[in-house]
């Protein structure tokens, strides 16, 4: 259920036109009028189809509660399908309205708007600070199921480690870059507003997002990504443009894990879940899994390349000049079943693109090295991406004994970034790893989404019995790192069309990267004469470059062009012609209302622009290149 609660000085409908779902109404709830009332839009989802009557309940008490707060008796109940796209079937919709309105009307004057009717509305808002408030509920059984429960045909999985993580005991502390643990509560967190809003996060465990964040309508207005109704939810389509992002981001990481010296393998995405040893990690994983029945037998959809470059490594004769040994896969997909209420654009899906790589190391000092190499891998990997230090947060978690061995490893993570990190540890040891970090990306609606980690496992290699030969001829358990040198690929697409959209309220022009700009260069000519030193200007220019050729004025040429994020848009007419350069505005340089141009040759703009883009992967242009036969995807 999602809730939109507005204390208003007076809300009133009337009824227009009913839709193929309208329940039945009388002809007086055709319109309706409250006064000082709180007005409570909802939308019914199917996740409430499991529980709903446990809907009913949290929803009334989240009510109730609020018109306490804000000293009202009226209520109106508005059905309001907009506030979610993973709506229930009519019937349970139904059913939750008026359950909330019979549980309401002996203590309120409630009137409840019809569903599945057309309405006009206005309401007039009071404007105080509880006067406008949001709410996800969820059923208590659907919040806190464990075990294996049906979805759709298929089994969610609980893993035993996801269970742990929702009841371990942690300690928080704030760690600063001169080796000092704070407690929170007693560190002033006021110059750092995104580690505010990081630590705010992570404690309270809130998961579920109220709201569409900034990067789902970029997504969908750049023509990147949208979601696929067709399937299931958290399952989303790419087009041209989002797949060559897609494409360049996953080319660039391998290519880095390959100067790392990593391995490339490929691994299958489905496994039986009563495999002995990947019976034994499914509990060791904080992750629900999707699981389907195969040939009478119970297979689960990977979450991770963990297992399946596990199993690799067990079969294989590994011997200790061969340490640190390094594979990665880029999964394309792991399957994660994340709760309906959480799924919102690129920040968290079910299937995703995960650059998977793991080390085996000889020992824990070993380990300790390559973690620190490690760690400053992902901070270029971002860096290159386009995401740097001071656009996320760290967190740092491990287990207080690896943290009396290994201070000074943990405190030179903080320096290396020269901020303070959010630490969070364990008196004991439940999951695999003993240390782990995350760069985390703090989004406009403050919520947070993991991006690099690194992970030292002290348990893995005996479970896959693991071994390799060490230089007296015996077989030595290896120590393992897990690494995601960028973390998912589609978070960090959703990261920077985030960051643009904030840096887009603090008066900057928005842009990604030009290596992964899907038009690098946009010639506009001025009129159909110029097209042809247009393609002339093109062939000179190594890089994507498009053509608007289109029957339009330049000036929606050139806006469109900037609703594009183009980085580089050239205008030829007569002048250029004649002197054989080109007016380029270049994105990078100019502000919102002052577009910085310059007038070169081509060359030198192909110069530029090859230095910008040098050591990053390269695809041709993913459309074609003359603008007025391209179709439209949104």
């Amino acid at each position: 259920m999602q809730l939109l609660l507005i204390h208003s000085d007076y809300i009133e409908y009337e009824t227009k036109k009913q839709t193929p779902v309208a329940e039945k109404i009388e002809e007086s709830l055709k319109s309706g009028r409250l006064e000082e009332a709180l007005t409570a839009f909802m939308a019914v989802e199917s996740i409430d189809e499991a529980n709903p009557e446990g809907t009913i309940e949290k929803t009334v008490s989240e009510i109730e509660k609020v018109a306490t707060q804000v000293k009202t008796n009226r209520i109106m109940l508005y059905p309001y399908a907009h506030l979610s796209s993973d709506l229930s079937s009519p019937k349970v919709a139904v059913q939750v309205l008026k359950g909330i309105e019979t549980a309401l009307s002996g203590k309120y004057e409630v009137k409840r708007a019809p569903f599945g009717w057309y309405k006009a509305f206005s309401i007039s808002c009071k404007g105080h600070p509880l006067s406008e408030l949001s709410r996800s509920i969820r059923p208590e059984e659907t919040a806190k199921a464990a075990g294996k429960v049906e979805v759709c045909g298929e089994k969610e999985v609980v893993s035993e480690a996801l269970k742990a993580e929702s009841t371990a005991k942690s300690y928080w502390r704030i760690l600063t870059p001169d080796g000092e643990l704070h407690e929170i509560e007693n560190f002033d967190l006021t110059p750092y507003p995104k580690l505010q809003q990081f630590v705010d996060y992570e404690i309270s465990k809130s998961r579920a997002v109220e709201r569409a964040p900034p990067h789902v309508e970029l997504m969908r207005r750049l023509e990147l990504a949208d979601y696929e109704p067709g399937s299931d939810s958290g399952n989303m389509r790419y087009y041209p443009k989002g797949r060559l992002v897609k494409s360049l981001l996953e080319n660039y990481v391998l290519d880095v894990a390959t100067d790392f010296g990593a391995m490339e393998v490929e691994t299958p995405i489905m496994y039986d879940m009563n495999h002995p040893t990947l019976k034994k990690y499914l509990d060791r994983f904080p992750a629900r899994q999707y699981s389907i029945e195969s040939d009478k037998r119970q297979m689960f959809l990977r979450f991770a390349a963990c297992f399946g470059q596990f199993l690799i490594n067990h079969d294989m004769t590994i011997s200790y000049k061969n340490l640190p040994l390094r594979m990665i896969e880029m999964t394309r997909y792991s399957f994660r079943k994340e709760q309906r209420g959480e799924l919102v654009g690129l920040r968290r899906l079910r299937a995703f693109t995960m650059p998977d790589m793991h080390s085996l190391c000889a020992d824990m000092d070993q380990a300790v090295d390559q973690f620190k190499k490690q760690y400053d891998l992902c901070i270029d990997v971002l860096d290159n991406i386009g995401i740097h230090i001071k656009d996320y947060e760290v967190a740092i978690r491990f287990t207080r004994d690896f943290y009396e061995s290994n201070k000074e490893l943990i405190v030179n993570m903080a320096r290396t970034v020269n901020k303070p990190v959010l630490i969070e540890m364990w008196d004991t040891r439940f999951f695999y790893f003993v240390l782990k970090f995350e760069f985390n990306f703090v989004d406009a609606l403050a919520k947070a989404s993991a991006l690099s980690t690194v992970q030292i496992d002290v348990e893995n290699a005996e479970r896959y019995d693991i071994s390799y030969v060490n230089p007296d001829g015996k077989l030595e358990r290896p120590t393992v790192l897990h690494c995601s040198p960028s973390g998912a690929i589609e978070r960090c697409i959703y990261a920077l069309l985030e960051k643009a959209a904030m840096e887009t309220e603090e008066g900057k022009v928005p842009m990604l990267p030009v290596w992964l700009s899907p038009t690098q260069v946009r010639i506009v000519p001025v009129s159909e004469k110029h097209v042809a030193f247009a393609e002339e200007v093109s062939q000179k220019l190594d890089c994507r470059v498009d053509i608007d050729d289109r029957d339009l004025s330049i000036g929606k040429k050139v806006r469109e062009a900037g609703r594009e994020w183009v980085p580089y848009v050239v205008v030829i007419g007569d002048k250029e012609i004649e002197d054989g350069t080109i007016n380029v505005t270049i994105r990078a340089e100019s502000g919102q209302n002052k577009p910085k141009k310059v007038q070169i040759t081509p060359e030198e703009l192909n110069s530029q622009i090859k230095g910008e883009i040098a050591g990053k992967p390269y695809r041709k242009l993913p459309l074609a290149k003359y603008l007025s036969v391209r179709p439209k995807f949104f």
